[in-house]
């Protein structure tokens, strides 16, 4: 059987940054654009020129920087439109793309456009046949499709490749379709336009209904041949088709895609989907699928043991396949003591038979209380259980921070550990980055912050803040929690946090005590 590639069309510079707070400035989306190069998607569609002079720039300035990839550009069926997105993207040369659309649905007809069918069919194949004049590559997309009468559809579809269209989308604009409902209407144009081989059919589902990643792959069951997709499904509402799923999915399910194969580099999909968070500043559900932090992670004592024995137990992929650092155990209350023997045979700690038993009761003990066990929990318990005595924390007797525009952002933090007391200051980029640098003067640690999260667990102007960190204190990496009203000591907080957690793994490792 020969091959034959799905396209992978990304428009995280477009769709995705329509998503409300994911704008991003012009280097941001070079940044993003190089991403996207690195990861092997076939289109980036950099923007809509016409929406705003930055837009215009960024779009330039992608096609300009972008050596392998096309770089498309979004315009309505409208003359000056098409003159902005084509002068944008024209830097390209021959990998320059236009993307023209315009609504075909009874409801956008009559309400946005007020527009007869037969003048939606002229207007079509109008703006295809002056987009072709400028640029050799141009797309079609009948917005709106699935709520389109499937005849007109195919009407203004026929029109569009006559006109020149060597794609043709047929987007689920507003999340509406259903997967079998949506691959019989792909299967449909395929029947019923006669010019439908001069084109490649192309889909643009969103994540109303959350069926958008699952509405694309029927349609390449049906013989869509390009995937419009995002990073982290970003996007209008719901959001988009997710692209790390989609591409994932062909590739572990082989068997439901024989022949397909898409040319993205899943070992860089972890990368991507961080930058994105990152830049965007849209957080990622920690249950996300492929990319999100729990989707190597096992809690459950029966999940664990069987990854252990064998990884393809409870694993349908390797972490390594899209670029994720590795399976993590989570332990909670659901884990068993194979697990928890891992861990703290990871840690460097031998446990005798009976010890595990005693450790094993109060691990559970304390999984009760805790949703999740840091290795600083672990060894506190170790040292408690094992060895017999407590570890003393390092504990926040005082903190003042300074900071403003124009301002060196300044910390005094007094700390006490049993009966010492220790004061020290720093300056830092901000009051947080200085309270923590103070912190890390006093007890002499050394750190990074790898993961930071504010959420507010109480309503009001007096709202409590929980800060979760996971950093990485000399070598090992920790996680801490800080709960205040006040940001910046909840945040300090969540660092000493970590710092005792790291402080109380190194003494234990080493057989004595923190320091």
């Amino acid at each position: 059987m020969s091959e034959e590639q799905v396209l992978i069309f990304d428009t995280t510079l477009r769709d995705g940054e329509q998503s409300p707070g994911a704008s991003m400035n012009l280097e941001e989306k070079l940044e993003v654009a190089r991403m996207l190069e690195t990861l092997g998607v076939d289109v980036i569609e950099a923007g809509f020129p016409v929406a705003s002079p930055d837009d215009f720039a960024a779009v330039q300035a992608i096609a300009r920087q972008t050596q392998r990839a096309r770089v498309c550009a979004l315009a309505r069926s409208l003359k000056g439109d098409i003159d902005r997105a084509a002068a944008a993207v024209a830097p390209a040369g021959e990998r320059a793309r236009l993307h023209v659309f315009l609504a075909t649905s009874p409801i956008h007809r009559q309400y946005k456009l007020d527009k007869a069918k037969p003048e939606i069919v002229r207007q079509a194949a109008e703006a295809v046949a002056y987009a072709r004049t400028l640029c050799a590559d141009v797309e079609f997309s009948c917005e709106d499709a699935s709520r389109t009468e499937p005849e007109f559809l195919a009407e203004v579809v026929e029109a569009a490749i006559r006109a020149g269209a060597r794609t043709v989308n047929i987007p689920d604009t507003v999340g509406y379709a259903y997967p079998s409902d949506y691959a019989e209407l792909i299967a449909y144009l395929r029947r019923s336009v006669p010019n439908i081989g001069e084109a490649v059919i192309s889909v643009h589902c969103h994540n109303d209904l959350g069926l958008a990643v699952a509405n694309s792959l029927a349609a390449v069951r049906a013989g869509a041949r390009q995937v419009e997709c995002t990073i982290n499904g970003i996007g209008e509402r719901a959001g988009n088709c997710a692209l790390e799923e989609v591409v994932m999915a062909m590739r572990v399910r082989r068997d439901q895609f024989p022949g397909l194969f898409t040319r993205v580099d899943s070992t860089k999909l972890y990368a991507a989907s961080r930058l994105v968070q990152s830049i965007t500043g849209l957080p990622l559900q920690r249950n996300k699928a492929i990319v999100g932090d729990n989707a190597f992670a096992h809690e459950s004592g029966i999940h664990q043991h069987g990854v252990m024995k064998h990884r393809a137990c409870y694993e349908i992929m390797t972490p390594q396949s899209v670029g994720f650092p590795d399976t993590s155990f989570v332990l909670g209350k659901h884990s068993g003591r194979a697990a928890l023997a891992k861990r703290y045979e990871e840690l460097g700690l031998r446990i005798a038979e009976g010890d595990l038993d005693r450790l094993f009761a109060a691990f559970k003990a304390l999984a009760d209380r805790k949703k999740e066990i840091y290795d600083g929990d672990l060894i506190a318990l170790f040292e408690e259980v094992v060895r017999g005595r407590t570890v003393t924390a390092w504990r926040l007797e005082y903190l003042h921070t300074s900071a403003g525009t124009g301002a060196v952002a300044t910390a005094t933090v007094r700390l006490a550990r049993g009966e010492a007391v220790h004061t020290d200051a720093a300056i830092g980029d901000g009051p947080v980055d200085a309270a923590i640098s103070a912190i890390n003067r006093i007890t002499g640690v050394q750190g990074t912050v790898e993961d930071y999260r504010l959420r507010s667990i109480t309503r009001g102007g007096d709202a409590q803040g929980e800060v979760s960190i996971r950093a990485r204190i000399n070598g090992r990496l920790v996680g801490g929690k800080g709960l205040s009203t006040d940001i910046v000591l909840a945040s300090a907080l969540a660092w000493l946090d970590a710092v005792n957690r790291a402080g109380a793994t190194a003494a234990a490792a080493a057989g004595g005590t923190p320091p």
